[in-house]
């Protein structure tokens, strides 16, 4: 007799929907951004906010190419072709194409290079999640907006972070600044972003 309940348990979680639901909100808050806020500095210290979007877009312009085989790190790391007026157009072409790309039935099976490591799809999608959802934050936190942030979308990214980028060493390679302690009782989002150095 088959298990089923065994065997449905064992099924690997498809990590894209996190992934295109932390493509959505960012999406979301860019259209928040107004004029009066490209200029402003963000938590990432090397952008400003409309650097930022740009950045942004860069790395939906890498998605399909590291989904594909590709070297991501072959584009450019800011999109700096798109006008101020037309970010939430290029956003949203960007967007269409690496979901897309990253429905491709093998896609999760697909050995994805990253630039600095190759992952399987499965994985790949959660380190793009934490990368989208962490400028998501510095976005909104450079331009007062206050999302609505998904804890099914974060759970994927905080249960790889310590793995993915420990605790030591940071800085050159490692383009993060040192964890910022939370509580344990400190929302999802908080904790990420502190794990990442930046301070809730």
């Amino acid at each position: 007799m088959t298990d089923t309940n065994s065997e449905a348990s064992q099924v690997a979680p498809d990590t894209r929907s996190g992934l295109f639901r932390a493509i959505s909100l960012a999406g979301e808050t860019i259209v928040g951004v107004t004029p009066a806020d490209l200029e402003s500095g963000t938590p990432c210290p090397d952008y400003n906010v409309r650097q930022l979007v740009r950045h942004m877009i860069a790395v939906l312009h890498r998605l399909p190419v590291a989904v594909s085989g590709g070297n991501p790190f072959s584009l450019p790391s800011l999109a700096n072709d798109v006008p101020d007026t037309h970010q939430i157009a290029a956003w949203n072409d960007a967007a269409s194409a690496a979901k897309t790309a990253w429905s491709a039935p093998d896609a999760l099976e697909r050995m994805c290079n990253l630039g600095f490591v190759t992952l399987p799809g499965i994985a790949a999608a959660v380190t793009y999640t934490t990368e989208i959802t962490l400028h998501t934050w510095d976005l909104a936190r450079a331009t007062g907006q206050r999302p609505t942030w998904d804890p099914a979308v974060l759970a994927p990214s905080l249960g790889a972070m310590r793995h993915a980028v420990p605790a030591e060493p940071r800085g050159g390679m490692v383009p993060f600044g040192p964890v910022v302690t939370v509580g344990a009782d400190a929302p999802p989002i908080n904790q990420l972003v502190g794990w990442y150095g930046r301070q809730p």
